[in-house]
């Protein structure tokens, strides 16, 4: 195949949320095995598009982007363990830090960054939330009893009698409520810049000429309106989902669908809703 220049943009939110599927264990394990990872994802794309998989396959790189956001460092108390937690020090955080230090010593690879801001204060779980307000005519026995204390009708001491239906509503609730742990509930972390970053890179690129190839590692659709302006301008744009299904009316706005990882082999019945729904046009060589 003829020599080209290649931009490889990866979303590393995606990467990382869909390596575990795509991998060995062992290469999910530390920061270092999952940065070793990235160059295995382009040196795939890069033989797929040239022919070129040895040593010299970096040479047709115009350069790799990943794309991420610094992890939120702030504090908070947590509402249900009753204890505070220091974000900074979390194990999530240490890990993302190390990993951007290991890709910042890899060759050709550019990090462009976001923040990660804290939009609103804790929140249940919005499947949690539903089952609650479920559960929320239980509580019109609580408005009984207050009715009932109001008119001064029940002396003191007085026992409230509850109906088969109204008893078993209120230990329903209870066994809600009794379910909440601390992972039901979160706080209201927002990832800000990372989109914004992914589109005007493919902007410039495509702009100013610096590649005739793009690979974008992505699995939404806010990558569409600057895939249009990159092919306007005759640059060829592949898509690479990791085998996560897209939208049938994305193919008319990109050049190929190819996967860098080979398709996850999963026991049937094990995945989740949308994954290892790939389509055969996309192609794939052994992953790690």
């Amino acid at each position: 195949m003829s020599a080209r220049r290649i931009a490889i943009l990866i979303d590393g939110g995606f990467l990382l949320k869909r390596l575990p599927r795509l991998v060995k264990p062992e290469f999910t394990a530390t920061p270092e095995k999952i940065a070793s990872c990235i160059p295995h994802l382009c040196r795939n794309h890069v033989k797929k598009l040239t022919g070129c998989g040895n040593t010299d396959w970096i040479q047709h790189v115009y350069r790799i982007f990943y794309y991420d956001a610094i992890p939120y460092d702030g504090k908070a108390h947590h509402p249900i363990s009753n204890r505070p937690i220091d974000f900074a020090k979390s194990d999530v955080a240490v890990q993302r830090l190390a990993l951007f230090d290991c890709l910042r010593r890899q060759r050709k690879v550019a990090l462009r960054l976001g923040k990660v801001n804290r939009d609103h204060d804790w929140a249940i779980k919005p499947e949690l939330t539903k089952k609650l307000l479920r559960h929320r005519t239980a509580l019109q026995v609580l408005t009984r009893a207050q009715d009932v204390e109001a008119t001064g009708e029940t002396p003191a001491g007085a026992t409230l009698t509850l109906s088969a239906d109204e008893l078993r509503a209120l230990n329903d609730l209870k066994t809600v409520w009794d379910s909440l742990d601390a992972g039901a509930v979160s706080l209201g972390l927002r990832q800000k810049g990372v989109d914004m970053r992914i589109g005007i890179d493919i902007a410039a690129l495509a702009l100013k000429k610096q590649a005739d190839t793009l690979v974008l590692v992505a699995g939404d659709s806010d990558f569409v309106p600057a895939a249009k302006l990159a092919r306007r301008e005759g640059v060829d744009f592949i898509l690479d989902p990791l085998w996560q299904q897209i939208n049938a009316d994305l193919f008319e706005h990109i050049d190929g669908l190819y996967s860098g990882f080979s398709k996850p082999r999963e026991p049937a019945g094990d995945a989740a809703p949308g994954e290892n729904t790939a389509t055969p046009e996309q192609e794939h060589t052994d992953g790690p």
